[in-house]
This record gives structure tokens, sequence and C-alpha cells, in this order.
């Protein structure tokens, strides 16, 4: 049933299209995100922005 759902969006994008700039808005997006994923498979994550594992327990003073 989750796929009638998709289907029934789809009917309705065919019939009241979204406007040029969104559509514009979505193709940058996602031309962004393939820009930032295709650096970081050239160049690797840094170190720098990699979050540190905190302690499982804080110690008691």
């Amino acid at each position: 049933m989750f796929y009638l759902r998709w289907l029934m969006r789809a009917s309705r994008w065919a019939r009241n299209p979204p406007s040029m700039g969104r559509v514009k808005l979505v193709l940058l997006v996602l031309a962004a995100v393939a820009v930032l994923y295709g650096i970081e498979q050239i160049w690797g994550w840094p170190d720098w922005l990699t979050v540190n594992r905190a302690p499982r327990r804080l110690p008691r003073f």
C-alpha cells in the first residue's frame, strides 16, 4: 500500500507540475550534494571534523 501513496503524489505532480524555480532549486541542491560527495571520495574525511567518542561513564569527584 505504500507505493499507492507515491502513485497518487506522482499523478498530482503530473497534473500540477512544480514551478521552474523549484525544479532549479532541487537540481542545485542535488548538484551540491554530488560535488561534496565527490570531494569526500577523492580527499577523504578530515580528522578534525570527526567527532570523538565520549566516555561511557563520567568520573565522579
